[in-house]
């Protein structure tokens, strides 16, 4: 093994253990709730678009910690509420399994705004929903969340990244599955 191969796995694994140390489950559903709260007030004063979303959407799902890691085969793990009218009437999880040119690790945050009765009712009657599969979905940005109103918005989910920290390129939504636990 060459000097380079063993450096990029020691940055690998450092990166990893920064990332992976802090806790990516709440020890309950108040702590969990408590950190949706504070994520989803975070978006809001990073984002206004997030916010005026927010007050037209139908629910939002928040998770406020995702842990993702990975060196060829990746995964990424996180927990999070589903909010309606500022309460959380569920839990959930969201997972993931990769397969290819990928190594390090990062935690990250994402909040889906539910414009629809029909994105609120497809994601609370599905037993494992794939994201990418079923509503539509705009990941937005910094450039696009400036531009949009309450006028323009028009698909049933809006997603919004937030607190990213770590080191791996490249970040989706598409393939994730997200399953309703109980807290």
């Amino acid at each position: 093994m060459t000097w380079h191969a063993r450096l990029f796995g020691a940055v690998v694994l450092i990166a990893a253990a920064a990332v992976l140390a802090a806790p990516a489950i709440a020890a309950s559903g108040d702590s969990l709730d408590q950190d949706v709260r504070d994520a989803l007030s975070a978006l809001y004063k990073k984002t206004p678009a997030a916010k005026s979303l927010g007050a037209k959407a139908r629910a939002i799902l928040v998770f406020p910690r995702i842990i993702k890691a990975g060196l060829v085969v990746g995964a990424q793990t996180g927990d999070g509420a589903l909010l309606k009218g500022g309460r959380s009437v569920g839990y959930y999880n969201t997972s993931s399994l990769s397969v290819g040119l990928q190594a390090g690790a990062q935690a990250f945050g994402y909040a889906l705004f539910l414009m629809s009765d029909a994105a609120v009712k497809h994601l609370e009657s599905t037993d494992g929903w794939e994201l990418g599969v079923g509503p539509s979905i705009v990941v937005m940005d910094q450039g696009t969340a400036k531009a949009l109103t309450t006028t323009t918005a028009q698909p049933d989910i809006y997603a919004f990244f937030f607190n990213q920290e770590g080191v791996m390129a490249g970040m989706g939504v598409q393939g994730s599955k997200v399953t309703r636990i109980k807290r």
